[in-house]
């Protein structure tokens, strides 16, 4: 099934077990989604708003709200059970947060980024050879990890890359990056 077909050519009552299995078997992810010009979201990826009431219209966001910063600076120290506990108390609460002095360089960052949108700009049928959902291979690409485990997929694709503790030999990396 083509990835436009998930919007395009389903009927409404669809099983979604079904939907998701036609856009996992796509494996050309939500940038394939996207590189097939759909129109509209796939109800796959639409949670219902009642499963987040915090979301509803009755509540909204207080002003000046800030996404958590956890500084790393002082990682080795005595700080460290602080700084364990500020990370996981912005994952609970906010399910991110940025983590500042973490001692990595700004090129290696930007090389990251470089080489992360280099895989997903590729075309589809190179980026397919690295598909799935073994998290056991130490290379690999997919979208949403948990897709069979969830109510929804989630909107993203993932290129991961498993570097501890032994990272993967240069063969395993994609040729192309």
């Amino acid at each position: 099934m083509s990835a436009s077909a998930l919007v395009t050519g389903v009927t409404p009552d669809l099983d979604l077990d079904i939907e998701l299995k036609a856009f996992d078997e796509t494996k050309a992810g939500v940038k394939g989604l996207l590189d097939s010009n759909i129109s509209t979201i796939p109800r796959i990826f639409i949670d219902p708003l009642d499963d987040y009431p915090l979301l509803s219209s009755s509540r909204q966001a207080k002003d000046g709200a800030v996404v958590p910063v956890i500084d790393f600076s002082d990682v080795g120290s005595r700080r460290r059970k602080e700084m364990v506990a500020q990370v996981r108390d912005a994952s609970e609460k906010w399910g991110v947060f940025q983590v500042v002095n973490h001692g990595i360089p700004v090129t290696t960052l930007k090389e990251m980024i470089s080489g992360a949108l280099k895989f997903h700009e590729s075309p589809t049928e190179e980026k397919q050879q690295f598909y799935s959902r073994d998290l056991n291979k130490k290379v690999g690409f997919a979208s949403t990890f948990d897709l069979y485990s969830r109510k929804r997929a989630n909107w993203r694709d993932t290129f991961r890359c498993h570097m501890a503790p032994e990272p993967p030999s240069p063969h395993e990396f994609p040729s192309f990056l």
